[in-house]
């Protein structure tokens, strides 16, 4: 990072849950990496009057929480550097905010002001991007800088559009980054390796080889912590359109001319483009029992804690294989995992599991291609050997490859590796605005709560009724 300016990183929303858990814990980490500039300033913005050491002490205890802890890494030099502003940010009152980002850029850019660049973060609800967007235009603070939105982008393909107007009035498309964690996660960017750089994968990655892409995000846990942000949002936003379509898209996507930004973001997007929209019958919304009765909850509350739904996409390629998507909050167990179940064979001398083949009667199960996106990520693959012996017997083995056991390999948690990249200004790993806008057409069905909403109870699979959606083939995890 020896070339990178010196950079003023604000961070709206420096006191909230996302801050908390994710964006201050990231940031640590890279000071922690040598992975920031050699000269830096993250100010914390917030609407109450916070001194500089109060916001430190907070820091400190959040990575006690959450970590890296503060003891095992460079916190006597990184305390420093973190300050804080107070008193909000709106186009009518900067609060304190104009000041301490300009006493910042004084300390750190010897006096040059333009020699520093701005990244600000808006890790604060969608309901805000817009206001603290205009403030930004309103008081200079755009200039010399880039802009980060957390997702969802939009709560509406209306809301969308209406945002991203709004944006644009401030902020050039190249300085935006629109994040989505999923697409920083390491295993995510292993499918493009996986079948890129090897023929092996590459050449079976259509309808001829593929029976069904199915993304899987099943959770354990409950929403009481966020029970009013959740209930606002659910399910379908705060995952099927977000992460779960952007993954779809990376599986679904012709090869980009190059490993660049703009090739990358203009294959992912007209991956999205090709997506079927969503119709009723291929969207499950479900409601786990005992939702309602959370405090802050309505009782009567359609907010759904579980979505699943079979997605088609209109290339060559991909025609009639179905994509399948699940995530739901106090499932059976917590995963996250995109599989590629691969078709059986359909001739040859071992036969297929219900059909004729042309010798020995040995049913095959179809082989599966398996990418684990927690943690720090893994790559499992499934074959059919026969049993050693003297029974001619097939059996089905794994064999798996864990991230971080790579030689050399120092996986970075998504949201290191994303602010990473905004601060280098590589937007490969981030959303565009036309992608976005056919995610919110694709999502059809799936966005509409008129229909039905099924209980299921905690510590299952979600509702019975997504079974039928996987069918033939099955969910991969769980019934």
């Amino acid at each position: 990072m020896t070339d990178t300016p010196p950079t003023v990183f604000v961070l709206f929303g420096a006191s909230g849950d996302l801050a908390a858990r994710l964006v201050l814990p990231a940031f640590y980490r890279l000071a922690q990496e040598r992975l920031l500039p050699p000269r830096w300033v993250l100010v914390g913005s917030g609407r109450r009057r916070l001194s500089d050491d109060e916001f430190r002490e907070h820091v400190h205890g959040v990575l006690d929480q959450f970590g890296p802890k503060p003891a095992e890494g460079p916190w006597e030099e990184f305390a420093p550097r973190l300050r804080f502003a107070g008193d909000g940010f709106s186009v009518d009152d900067p609060g304190q905010l104009l000041d301490r980002v300009g006493e910042a850029e004084d300390e750190i850019g010897d006096g040059d002001r333009t020699a520093v660049q701005r990244v600000h973060y808006l890790g604060v609800p969608p309901t805000a991007f817009e206001p603290i967007t205009n403030a930004l235009g309103a008081h200079g603070l755009a200039e010399r800088s880039r802009v980060v939105y957390e997702k969802p982008f939009g709560t509406s393909l209306a809301a969308f559009r209406t945002l991203d107007v709004a944006v644009h009035r401030v902020f050039d498309e190249s300085v935006i980054y629109r994040i989505d964690h999923f697409l920083g996660k390491e295993a995510t960017q292993q499918l493009r390796a996986l079948r890129f750089a090897n023929g092996l994968f590459g050449s079976a990655w259509d309808r001829n080889h593929v029976a069904a892409v199915q993304i899987d995000v099943p959770e354990t846990l409950d929403v009481a912590d966020r029970a009013s942000f959740y209930d606002g949002t659910g399910a379908v936003l705060d995952m099927l359109v977000t992460h779960l379509f952007q993954v779809a898209a990376e599986i679904a996507m012709e090869p980009p001319r190059s490993l660049g930004a703009d090739d990358i973001a203009q294959a992912r997007a007209d991956a999205v483009k090709a997506f079927r929209r969503l119709a009723p019958d291929e969207v499950v919304r479900g409601q786990f029992a005992g939702y309602r009765d959370i405090d802050g909850i309505a009782d009567d509350s359609d907010t759904e804690t579980f979505v699943a739904a079979k997605m088609f996409v209109d290339s060559e390629r991909w025609r009639d294989v179905p994509f399948l998507m699940r995530t739901g909050k106090m499932m059976a167990e917590s995963h996250q995992k995109v599989t590629l179940v691969m078709r059986d064979p359909d001739d040859g001398p071992y036969r297929a599991a219900g059909g004729s083949g042309g010798g020995a009667d040995i049913p095959v199960r179809g082989n599966v291609v398996c990418f684990d996106l927690a943690g720090d990520g893994a790559l499992a693959i499934s074959m059919n050997i026969e049993v050693p012996g003297s029974q001619s017997e097939l059996t089905t083995q794994w064999t798996q490859i864990t991230l971080h056991d790579v030689d050399g390999g120092d996986p970075l948690p998504p949201y290191v590796r994303l602010i990473h990249d905004i601060l280098l200004g590589d937007r490969a790993l981030f959303t565009r605005p036309d992608g976005l806008e056919e995610v919110w057409h694709a999502a059809g069905a799936a966005l509409d709560r008129s229909g039905a909403l099924y209980p299921y109870q905690p510590g299952t699979w979600g509702p019975a009724e997504a079974l039928r959606l996987a069918e033939p083939v099955g969910w991969a995890l769980g019934g």
